[in-house]
């Protein structure tokens, strides 16, 4: 598959089938994303990689988030609530959380240690998809809640990207559509003061 082809026809696979996934093919796609750019080559990205039985703490801590905002935990509807919350990491066969693990040197800054670990989850969308594997990357408030540092042992400065769940295509992706980039571009070829 050409660079070109996996930009455009890469898209967010959020079903997969129940089938494993092959730790050479695991092993390749976190590969492509310690080549992602870093500034000052900080290489800012810590990968854990969630199989089986390793999906239960990821799926505890997402129903321990979701019982903070509620006023009674215990209603039967919201026991049945917080069940499926610590199913959802079981939606796929493979979670790869994405964290940010900035250098702790002065000349580096914050926000682009963030964008170098943006940049890896890219290069890792793109090698999942040029291997025949469906992925999606998975974020909202959870993702950042303090719980997610707690679970993966994380640092105050650290950050939890995202999660990229990973597995076999079970759905056929409708196809994607963009807006022009000469919608989204501005050319500066003068000075214009």
């Amino acid at each position: 598959m050409q660079l070109l082809e996996a930009i455009h026809t890469r898209r967010s696979i959020g079903k997969v089938q129940d089938k494993p996934v092959e730790r050479e093919k695991i092993e390749q796609i976190l590969e492509a994303g310690t080549w992602a750019p870093n500034h000052h080559k900080t290489e800012p990205w810590k990968f854990f990689v969630m199989t089986g039985e390793g999906r239960r703490p990821l799926g505890r801590a997402l129903a321990d988030i979701a019982a903070e905002k509620m006023e009674d935990p215990s209603t039967p509807e919201n026991l049945e609530l917080l069940e499926r919350q610590k199913l959802l990491p079981f939606r796929a066969p493979v979670v790869i959380a994405a964290a940010a693990v900035p250098s702790s040197d002065p000349k580096v800054i914050h926000i682009e240690e963030i964008g170098a670990v943006n940049a890896a989850i890219q290069n890792m969308l793109l090698v999942a998809h040029s291997l025949g594997l469906g992925a999606v990357w998975r974020t909202g408030l959870p993702t950042y809640h303090p719980r997610m540092k707690e679970l993966f042992k994380l640092g105050e400065q650290d950050e939890v990207l995202g999660f990229i769940y990973l597995g076999y295509p079970d759905m056929t992706p409708k196809p994607g559509a963009r807006i022009p980039f000469e919608d989204k571009t501005v050319w500066i070829e003068e000075d214009q003061q």
